[in-house]
């Protein structure tokens, strides 16, 4: 199987791409490239995997040579953030909605129907007048999303459905929940708090919290999501039950539950790091995001979110150390 990532060079392209680099297959066919299409460098290792190959630069300019590659199967991944599409909305548009559509024209050029699996998001929910927002939100929710990056998903979740309708594709969209802890600096995301609350503490650095304690959203760890993204590329159009996109499973905690279970992971002078300032900026963006959401229909590909909070701290600390990331801070956790 010839392979495509785009956002491969980035954290959850990266570990996509080693999770199947190690297994070797997919969906039953053997890996024989991989290839990493990113604005950034790709990782070392996965440069030197003589099965992977490099694209560096903006996926809009990349995508017009991607009809002669050929893909049987693509992960689209690239995305620009949600802070960063608020605050500017041509960035936005371009690096979402143009990309995507510029890859979907790509692989119908193609014309041998490739599987392609789109990372949508929770954002795609918001309150509306007409739609109540319920506190927790299902695949069958009434989608009104309230911010650019939210909307632009949405779009792009639409034309991959209706080039699949067409037989252009063999696509599916996953609705992934905010992904926690991630590794390395915080980003443009109005949701990296989420992760900086307890990857900076973990480090030995105080952090910033700028919402309320009693924010509550739906998390996932990084574990879950490259599991549920590569179950839901492998499953069939008939397992995957139509074309509307899927919740991936979540875990429903409040700012409040994250900060305890990191006192419980790894002590309360960790905790003490953690300080509250309110951003009105970002405090805005996440009340129109849901509160809690539950996957009705990934259960049934096996699909399952992190048991505790607790349990997902334990993974990135995990993660740090298997990467030799050890800070001194970790240390004994």
């Amino acid at each position: 199987m010839k392979l495509l990532i785009t956002g491969g060079a980035g954290f959850l392209g990266a570990r996509l791409a080693r999770t199947l680099l190690a297994k070797g297959t997919l969906a039953g066919q053997p890996l024989s490239q991989v290839v990493l299409a990113d604005q950034f460098p790709a990782p070392a290792d996965l440069a030197a995997d003589p099965r992977v190959a490099v694209l560096t630069g903006p996926l809009l300019d990349q995508c017009a040579g991607f009809a002669q590659a050929k893909f049987d199967g693509v992960f689209h991944l690239a995305s620009a953030v949600s802070g960063e599409c608020e605050a500017d909305f041509d960035l936005g548009m371009r690096s979402n909605l143009d990309s995507t559509r510029a890859l979907l024209d790509a692989l119908r050029a193609a014309g041998n129907k490739p599987r392609l699996l789109f990372s949508s998001s929770v954002a795609v929910y918001g309150p509306d007048p007409a739609h109540p927002l319920p506190d927790v939100v299902t695949d069958d929710t009434f989608t009104t999303p309230q911010t650019s990056y939210g909307a632009q998903k949405l779009m792009c979740e639409y034309m991959v459905a209706d080039y699949s309708r067409k037989g252009f594709i063999d696509g599916r969209s996953a609705r992934l929940m905010t992904v926690s802890v991630r590794p390395g600096k915080p980003n443009g995301a109005a949701s990296s708090f989420f992760s900086g609350i307890l990857r900076e503490p973990l480090a030995g650095e105080a952090s910033v919290c700028p919402v309320d304690a009693t924010v509550s959203h739906p998390v996932s760890s990084p574990g879950v999501t490259v599991r549920s993204l590569i179950a839901i590329f492998e499953a069939s159009a008939e397992d995957f039950q139509g074309r509307s996109a899927m919740n991936l499973p979540a875990l429903n905690v409040t700012v409040q539950q994250m900060l305890d279970a990191l006192e419980a992971v790894a002590g309360p002078a960790v905790r003490a790091r953690v300080k509250f300032q309110r951003d009105e900026r970002i405090a805005g963006i996440v009340a129109n995001w849901p509160k809690g959401a539950k996957a009705l229909r990934a259960p049934r590909l096996g699909l399952q979110p992190d048991a505790n909070f607790e349990e997902v701290i334990r993974q990135y600390i995990d993660d740090c150390k298997a990467a030799g990331l050890e800070s001194t801070a970790l240390k004994g956790l």
